[in-house]
Parts: C-alpha cells; sequence; structure tokens
C-alpha cells in the first residue's frame, strides 16, 4: 500500500498524456484512433513527430483498454526517439517514458514503472529544469491538444506560445502555433493586423516545404478578398504536393469555398482513395454535394433538374452518413443529415435523428446551437411549423450570436417577423421577434419599442418580462 502511494506521488508529477487532463468525454476515442493510425500508414511527419504520434496512439489504446498493443507502441516510440538521438537519456524521451510509467503501474508491473521513473530522474539530472518548461515537452503537449479535441485549442495555442518563447526559430513550434491561431481566431482584424496571418508567413519562413500552412494560408487570404495571392500559394502546393492528403482535402477546401465544387469533389475522391476512413472527407464531400445541390435547385427545377438534385442530396446522404458511422458524434453532421432526411420527407428518421443530436449536444456541451439552427431549418421547410422554428432560432440565437447559423438564425427571424407584419400590421408577436433582435444585438432603445407595441397588440407576459428588465437596465 505505501509503495502504491509512493509510486502515484510520484506519477502525478509527471508531464505526460496521463497527466494533462484529457478527459474521455472531451474525445472521440475511435475517430482519433483512425486519424492516428491514419497519420502513421500515410507516413506524413518526420521520424521525432512519428514517435510522438506512436505515444499518442499508446494512450487512445490505453483509454480503450488495449493495454498491451498500448506497451509495444510506447516501445516502438522509444525506438523512434533513440534513431534520432542515439541517446536513452534524451529529453524527448519524457513524455514516453511517463506514458510507460503509468502505463506499467496500471498494469502492476511496479519494478518496470520505477525503472521509468528513474530513467526520468536520471533525464532531469540531465536537463536540471522542470520538465513543464522544457520546450520538446511543451510542443508534444501542443499537439496533443490540437489532434485530441477542439476543447483544448487554446491550450494547444497556450503551449506553443511558451515553447516559442524558449526557442523562436524552431519550425515545429511556428507551425504549431499557426495552425492553433487559426483554428481559434474568430475575431475580425485587417489583413495587416491578423495574428493568424502574420504567424502563417512566419510559419511558412521556418518551415518552407511545409505546403500544409501554405494552403491555410491561402484559406485565411481568402477572408480579405487577397484572392491573387492565395491562388498562388495554392497552386504551388498542389504543384510541389499533389498526393500529399491533407494538402489535397485543405485544396478542395478552398475549391469549395470558392464555388468550384467538381474540382473539389476530385481532389476529395483521389484523397479518400489513401483514406477510406477519414470522417473529415465524408464531411467534405457531403458539403460539395451539399453546395451541388443548391445550386442545381438555382438552376430551375423542370424534371430533369428535380431528378438530379435527387441524386445530388442522396449522394449528400451518403457521405453524412459514412462520416457519422466514424465518429460517432459529429454533432454538425447528425444535424446536416437529419435535415436531409426530412428535405427527403423521412420525417420520422429526421425526427428520430434530431433528438438524438440534441441529446449527444448536451452530454459534450458542443456545438448545441447549431442543432438548434437546424432544428428550426426542419420545421420552418419540412414540418411547416413557424411556431417551432422560431423558438428553435431563437435559441441558436441566444447561444452564439456571432456563429454563421446565429447569424443566419437573425436573418431567418427578420424575414418571419416582416412577412408577419406586412400581412396584419398590428401582429404582436413580430414585434416581440423584433424587439428580441435589438436586444441581442444591445440596440436596447429600438427593443423597448418594439416590445411596447407588441405589447399593444398582444397580451404576453414573456414581452413584459423583457420590457422590465430592458427599462431597468437603462436606469
Amino acid at each position: 500500500m505505501d509503495l502504491d502511494r509512493t509510486l502515484r506521488t510520484k506519477l502525478h508529477q509527471l508531464e505526460c498524456h496521463f497527466t494533462w487532463a484529457l478527459m474521455k468525454d472531451d474525445i472521440d476515442l475511435n475517430d482519433l484512433l483512425n486519424r492516428l493510425e491514419e497519420q502513421i500508414k500515410l507516413d506524413l511527419v518526420k521520424k521525432e513527430g512519428l514517435a510522438r504520434t506512436y505515444s499518442a496512439l499508446a494512450y487512445v489504446q490505453f483509454l480503450l483498454g488495449f493495454h498491451e498493443e498500448a506497451h509495444n507502441n510506447l516501445m516502438t516510440s522509444v525506438e523512434l526517439h533513440m534513431e534520432c538521438h542515439g541517446d536513452e537519456f534524451h529529453k524527448t524521451l519524457i513524455v514516453t517514458y511517463g506514458n510507460l510509467a503509468w502505463l506499467n503501474y496500471h498494469m502492476r508491473n511496479y519494478t518496470e514503472c520505477e525503472s521509468y521513473l528513474k530513467k526520468l530522474q536520471e533525464i532531469n539530472e540531465t536537463f536540471p529544469t522542470e520538465f513543464s518548461s522544457v520546450p520538446e515537452v511543451l510542443g508534444e503537449k501542443g499537439w496533443t491538444f490540437l489532434k485530441f479535441s477542439r476543447k483544448y485549442y487554446d491550450r494547444a495555442k497556450q503551449c506553443f506560445r511558451k515553447a516559442l518563447d524558449l526557442e523562436p526559430e524552431e519550425g515545429e513550434w511556428n507551425a504549431g502555433y499557426a495552425i492553433a491561431l487559426y483554428r481559434t481566431e474568430y475575431e475580425r482584424f485587417t489583413l495587416e493586423d491578423s495574428p493568424t496571418i502574420k504567424q502563417l508567413r512566419r510559419a511558412i519562413d521556418t518551415n518552407p516545404d511545409d505546403d500544409v500552412l501554405k494552403v491555410l494560408l491561402s484559406m485565411r487570404l481568402i477572408v480579405y478578398k487577397r484572392y491573387r495571392e492565395a491562388e498562388s500559394l495554392v497552386e504551388k502546393a498542389l504543384e510541389s504536393s499533389p498526393d500529399h492528403p491533407h494538402v489535397m482535402r485543405y485544396v478542395a477546401k478552398f475549391f469549395r469555398n470558392q464555388g468550384s465544387v467538381d474540382r473539389s469533389i476530385a481532389l476529395l475522391k483521389r484523397a479518400l482513395e489513401s483514406s477510406p476512413n477519414s470522417s473529415f472527407i465524408h464531411h467534405q464531400l457531403a458539403l460539395c454535394y451539399k453546395l451541388k445541390k443548391i445550386q442545381l435547385l438555382q438552376e430551375g427545377s423542370h424534371h430533369a433538374k428535380g431528378s438530379r438534385v435527387q441524386q445530388t442530396r442522396n449522394q449528400c446522404i451518403y457521405h453524412l452518413e459514412k462520416a457519422i458511422s466514424l465518429t460517432g458524434s459529429f454533432i454538425s453532421a447528425m444535424s446536416d443529415l437529419a435535415l436531409l432526411y426530412g428535405e427527403n420527407h423521412d420525417m420520422s428518421r429526421a425526427e428520430e435523428l434530431f433528438q438524438v443530436t440534441f441529446k449527444a449536444a448536451e452530454e459534450k456541451n458542443d456545438n448545441l446551437h447549431v442543432v438548434n439552427f437546424y432544428y428550426a431549418e426542419f420545421q420552418l421547410y419540412s414540418h411547416r411549423c413557424e411556431q417551432l422554428a422560431i423558438k428553435h432560432y431563437m435559441e441558436c440565437l441566444k447561444m452564439s450570436p456571432d456563429s454563421v447559423e446565429g447569424k443566419r438564425s437573425a436573418n431567418s427571424l427578420k424575414k418571419i417577423a416582416d412577412k408577419r407584419i406586412k400581412r396584419n400590421s398590428l401582429e404582436g408577436e413580430a414585434y416581440g421577434i423584433l424587439g428580441f433582435l435589438h436586444k441581442i444585438k444591445g440596440e436596447k432603445h429600438q427593443a423597448i419599442e418594439c416590445y411596447e407595441k407588441a405589447l399593444s397588440y398582444e397580451d404576453n407576459d414573456e414581452f413584459l418580462s423583457n420590457l422590465s428588465a430592458l427599462r431597468l437596465s437603462l436606469q
């Protein structure tokens, strides 16, 4: 018992996957397992990066209960580190040895556990600094947070920032920081002030052969209407890495955003050949077919086009179903799929999937505003229930007013309210909707005017409550 307590005290002081608060509920383990195995199979990283991938894969296997496989992969990680550095006490082994100490502890191999703790002590004597301040540890931690869950992106950013403070010229930390910024920067900056664009340019300078970074920069430049530079970067990336699966994926996304759907589909189908179990690629293909369906509907709706619309919708459904089968709680894909079931007049299937999606989003505390938006669309266009649509548009807007779905919800609510007022200028609920929209924008005086109008036409406790709260806030 004393040995157990002593070991646990030492283990909790380590820097490794077991101590980084990687919560099972935040991670889709099977999807992560597929992605890590794919990265190894496609040989997408340098040997040291591969060593880190094996270490991360081992931790996922541990969480899934595959302890022997986890141990084998950690030993492979050790071998790869030693091939790079030829030293079993090199600082790049800190995380892998920490994982091995923890894994052996869980497997009740206490002698082995102590052996790895001793190795770590020897590394600490060679590099007399806190493990949490070693750039290689910070970098591995950053990549782990980026790979494991969207919820950890901010933590990844902090790790790479600290690593860069210690090693500002290191290409890997510059690349990691650029990707973390790309995934977390939602504010609108000018082209000159954007931290993401600055860091992507810096990362490309320190990693001139990294074509994924070039495509990410091109996608961000499009936001600022720098089309010529963006297209030039994309062409260069495709020319030098025509078969790199991640380059193909991101270039395909670039083409889709530019409206070149067929070019995007062709690239994604090529990427799918080497990565058939990628939920990301299946989801991107679904988004392409969704856009193609919209384009067909805009062209007209005679019979030939009608059948093509249905074929395209079926393709979209197929790829969404594949994405969901590969990633269990893929909230946005599930919402999109449920809406398409509604379009196909399969109302019970749509309703059932929406309820499953609501539950998954609530349990994971993830993208609940997205589900509310899609459910509102389903109620408005498939179920023809405007009242429920209004309710869920409002829920989406309250949760995430600045998101794409929040803005689209606001537009839909405005259209519904305007249409109702045009039909009947004494429509109280319509003015209540407009009051709600002003309130969300922080336009308190306009909101009060709308709620007062709403109450003059319709007695409603909610309007009265909102009006009272707004008046109090202005005092």
